[in-house]
Formats: structure tokens, C-alpha cells, sequence
């Protein structure tokens, strides 16, 4: 990997020239090719290394604001690459970003602070996101990154799917779409090296069974939802297409910035007001950013870009959030639970806030000013309140990689 792209999160542009650099060098075992478009047209590639039939896939760029993924799959695929004995008997293949449109919108390669971090910030609406599209609309509907993505899956059959996600402030976890025991002690002692907090009740995974601190599988198509209000439904997202041919996926986050407080196993005193508290500043912190789009939206007549969709979107979501979280018993009483959904109650009306104040910018609206300071007070609230630490590049990469081969390792004789 050059020392560039060791020091900050590469374009795509640059993923797919270094990607074809190593096709390039070893012609023999490594090959690229484009195994799809985007809705915009821009090529979806595939780096496959070795030959084997037992395969494992990787996945980078599912969501446009969790970017640590793309350098993940360069160090993996050099490390393949290098190592023999990982290619042995398996190759491995790596979707190099499942969504480029989303990659291009989203504009923070070197985040200097999370206030930065949301002045580039972008994540599409939930239907338009490839891995998220088959649980929230009907198959004929369906991106064609999702079908790119679930063609690769059915020609490879891979016996290990991995995605590759983050989150900008937390901690690291794993989710499994089913148990693969033995993968919570490497995962726990690479997170412990590295100085990364464990989220060890993350509220994307509320309620499921837990496999080890940090690593949570996914529930049973007959289980209820943790917030029956949100659409996306992990169990109908391309994360199970790999079961039909007997693989499972392993979704990996790893954060940007590190916070204690997603990893401390206390007992919470009171987790079910405490929660209702931040369901109730979640109701409040979107309706002032709905109060911004009412006040700009004759300005806007007819727009209609993904930026303003999204942020449309994410606001549309906080009723049927509030009332899951206000009426639904904690799923976790610890201090790490409440400091998740904290953390989660933050990211949407934030993300709404940042992706609505870079199209007031791009009109030059007179009200992008005072978004831009709301913005400013939120993010820097989030970092003082969770005690915010920045997670090195090459930390986050290295553990993420880590888990990557852990997950490969334990799975490969517990599939069927």
C-alpha cells in the first residue's frame, strides 16, 4: 500500500488503480474485472487472488460513510498476495466499492474532527443502499449494485461473505449471519492491542443472541425486529444470499474515533428513563431540522438530488425511532447499551442536518450559516460527551484485517 494511502482513505479512482497495479504484478494468481454498473454509470470491479473453488468474498463501500473499508481491502488483498498459505487451498475476491455513486458524494478522505467529518458527509436513503435495497423494495426495483452484488455471490458461492462497515464515533463489533464459534477471542484480544473499545451492546444488534463480547448473530427470519418502525431488516438484506449456497456473512465495523463509554458492561441505574430521555432529545433535535427545511424548502422547489433525499429520509424515520425506543424495554440494562442508542439517537438527525446544510451550500442559501453552526454544536457535543479518540488509520485497518482472517479461518469448516 503507498504511504499516501496509508494516510488517509483512498477515492475509488485510486482503490481500482492500485487494485490493477497488483492484477498487473502478478498476472498469474490475481486478475480485475468489471462485474457491473451503478445506477450513474460507473464500473463496479471485482480483484479476485488465487484460483481456488472455496472462496471467501469481501465487500467495501456497502455505505458511503464508512470509508476505513476501502483501505481494509487493499491491506487484505496485499496480504493474500504475500502470504501463500491463505490462497492455498481458498481464493479470495474483493468487490472494491459496492457503491461508487454513494463514494463520490461522500467528501472526507482526511476527517480532522467529526465536525469535519460531517461537512463531506453523505449515506444514501435506505432503498438506494445495494445491500439494504432487497429489504425495502420489491425485486423488479431492485439498484443495479444489488444485483451486481448478488450475481457475484451466486457465481462464486462463497462459503464466507464479508462486508466491510465502520462507524464514525463507537466502538468494534462483529455481526454474524450465523455463529461462527472460536471468532470472539482473536476479535476481543485485536481490539484490546490496538486500544479500539469493544461495543459490546451495540443497539444495531439489540436483542440478538450474543456469540462473545462484541460479536452478535443475527436473529431467525421469525424473530421480531429490535425497532419494528425501521425498514431495513437485516435478514432480508444481501447479507443472507450467500445461505443458499451454505455461506454466511460477517459484517466487521471498526470506528474512526473511539469512545470508552459503547464498552463499559455496568449496570445502567435506570436504562429505561435514561432512554426515554434520548428518545425524547431525538424528537427534538429532528424537528429543528425539519424546521430548517420548511423554512428553505420554497427556495428549493424541485430539488430532488440523493443528498436532499436522504436527508428527506433519515428525518422521516425519528417518529416510529422515538416511539420504538420510548415503548420497547431495553433490549441490554448496561451503561454500553445506553451508550449506544445515545450515540445512535445523535447520528440521525446529525447526518440529516449535514447532508441538508451541503445543499443549502451548494445554492448558497441564506440559511446555511446557522445550519452550519448547529452542525458545529452537535458535533462537538457528540465528541465531548463520549470523550472522543481518534482510532490511527493503520489501527483501524490492521484490526479490521485481523477479524477479516479470523472470520475466514473459524468459518471455513463450520459451513455446510
Amino acid at each position: 500500500m503507498s504511504l499516501l494511502l496509508k494516510l488517509r482513505y483512498p477515492t475509488v479512482s485510486e482503490l481500482v488503480y492500485s487494485a490493477r497495479a497488483l492484477a498487473a504484478q502478478r498476472p498469474g494468481i490475481c486478475t480485475l474485472r468489471q462485474v457491473g454498473a451503478s445506477r450513474a454509470g460507473r464500473p463496479l470491479h471485482l480483484l479476485s487472488v488465487g484460483r481456488a473453488r472455496r472462496a471467501v468474498l469481501v465487500v467495501a463501500g456497502a455505505h458511503a460513510n464508512e470509508p476505513t473499508g476501502a483501505s481494509t481491502l487493499l491491506a487484505l488483498a496485499e496480504r493474500v498476495l504475500s502470504e501463500r498459505q491463505l490462497r492455498a487451498d481458498t481464493s479470495w475476491h474483493f468487490l472494491l466499492c459496492a457503491d461508487p455513486d454513494g463514494a463520490s458524494l461522500h467528501v472526507t478522505p482526511t476527517p480532522r474532527s467529526l465536525f469535519d467529518y460531517h461537512l463531506g458527509f453523505f449515506r444514501p436513503a435506505g432503498p438506494e443502499q445495494p445491500e439494504w435495497a432487497p429489504s425495502m423494495v420489491p425485486p423488479d426495483r431492485l439498484p443495479p449494485e444489488t444485483r451486481a452484488l448478488t450475481g457475484v455471490i451466486d457465481e462464486l458461492r462463497p462459503y464466507l461473505q464479508v462486508s466491510l462497515h465502520g462507524t464514525e464515533l463507537g466502538g468494534s463489533w462483529v455481526q454474524l449471519t450465523r455463529d461462527v464459534p472460536g471468532l470472539a477471542e482473536p476479535f476481543a484480544k485485536s481490539a484490546a492491542q490496538l486500544h479500539i473499545p469493544v461495543e459490546t451492546a451495540a443497539s444495531d444488534a439489540a436483542g440478538w443472541p450474543v456469540s462473545g463480547s462484541g460479536v452478535r448473530v443475527m436473529p431467525s427470519p421469525d424473530a421480531g425486529p429490535a425497532y419494528p418502525s425501521l425498514p431495513d431488516d437485516a435478514r432480508h438484506s444481501t447479507w443472507y444470499h450467500a445461505h443458499r449456497y451454505g455461506g454466511l456473512t460477517a459484517v466487521v465495523e471498526v470506528p474512526m474515533w473511539a469512545s470508552d463509554l459503547v464498552d463499559d458492561p455496568a449496570p445502567h441505574p435506570a436504562p429505561a428513563p435514561a432512554i426515554r430521555r434520548l428518545a425524547h432529545r431525538l424528537l427534538r433535535d429532528a424537528r429543528e431540522v425539519e424546521r430548517f427545511l420548511r423554512d428553505v424548502q420554497p427556495r428549493l422547489e424541485g430539488a430532488d438530488g440523493p443528498l436532499l433525499r436522504a436527508a428527506r429520509w433519515g428525518l422521516g424515520l425519528v417518529p416510529g425511532l422515538a416511539a420504538d425506543l420510548m415503548h420497547t424495554p431495553p433490549a441490554d440494562r448496561t451503561r454500553a447499551y445506553v451508550g449506544s442508542v445515545d450515540a445512535f439517537a445523535r447520528r440521525v438527525p446529525l447526518r440529516a442536518a449535514a447532508m441538508l446544510l451541503r445543499v443549502l451550500q451548494q445554492s448558497d442559501d441564506r440559511a446555511a450559516g446557522r445550519l452550519e453552526r448547529l452542525v458545529a454544536t452537535w458535533s462537538e457535543a457528540f465528541t465531548v460527551g463520549f470523550r472522543a479518540r481518534w482510532v490511527p488509520l493503520e489501527h483501524q485497518v490492521e484490526h479490521q484485517s485481523r477479524t477479516v482472517v479470523a472470520a475466514a479461518h473459524h468459518a471455513r469448516d463450520r459451513t455446510v
